[in-house]
């Protein structure tokens, strides 16, 4: 007899079910936003270009539509991530997760990551859209993550997030933990990135995450439904 205390609809609202190709058709679209609606994943994440078609695709779901900025390398001014953000939201994004600028954080420059945080964070509040900043972990070093947590605990996103999914690693158990202990429960945090394992989803709520990011979410629901 198992043990696990989830549901396979709650295990659902953690996903942020994600299709960031950049070779996606409207068909896998289609068959995302299908999928989503009959788990109940909590969004759709997908670049900014695809959300008035994901919306179009699940009106009438509890199942939001997420776009991302700056993505994936973050590499854009202030200006354009503000501007992007802001389009996003028009064209009908319900909530953003946007890239910070790595190089920045790298060079100490917590002015700039500041402004750049607040200028989204803000068009985000304004819109009563969440907001998620990703950190691009594998890129640094556990001082940097520490840095850039003080950074969001003193402009206020959502949601502090692990990884893209396009670097050269994604979320693991000890950057969670220590972003957890960073920002304890001003700030929530997702684990993104190499998500593929019940055993994996269940250790990260366990650490304290409230959303996930992942391809892979039918299948560890499915997983969950086999073992309980």
């Amino acid at each position: 007899m198992s043990d696990i205390k989830i549901t396979p609809y709650e295990l659902a609202r953690y996903f942020d079910n994600t299709l960031l190709a950049a070779s996606a058709t409207a068909a896998d679209f289609e068959a995302l936003c299908k999928e989503s609606r009959e788990y109940h994943f909590k969004i759709v994440a997908v670049n900014q270009v695809n959300i008035p078609l994901c919306r179009e695709l699940l009106a009438g779901s509890d199942v939001l539509a997420g776009s991302s900025v700056g993505f994936p390398l973050g590499q854009t001014t202030i200006k354009n991530k503000v501007a992007e953000t802001a389009h996003s939201i028009e064209i009908g994004a319900q909530e953003i997760d946007y890239v910070i600028n790595v190089g920045r954080l790298k060079m100490g420059d917590t002015k700039y990551l500041e402004e750049e945080m607040k200028g989204i964070v803000s068009v985000c509040r304004d819109a009563g859209i969440v907001s998620k900043a990703i950190f691009e972990n594998c890129y640094l070093t556990k001082d940097e993550i520490k840095l850039m947590c003080d950074v969001a605990l003193s402009v206020g996103p959502d949601f502090i997030k692990t990884s893209t999914g396009f670097g050269k690693g994604g979320a693991t158990f000890e950057d969670v933990a220590l972003m957890k202990q960073c920002v304890g429960d001003k700030i929530k945090v997702k684990a993104a990135g190499g998500v593929r394992t019940l055993d994996e989803a269940l250790k990260y709520i366990e650490l304290g995450v409230e959303r996930i990011g992942t391809s892979r979410g039918a299948a560890i629901v499915e997983e969950l439904r086999a073992r309980l």
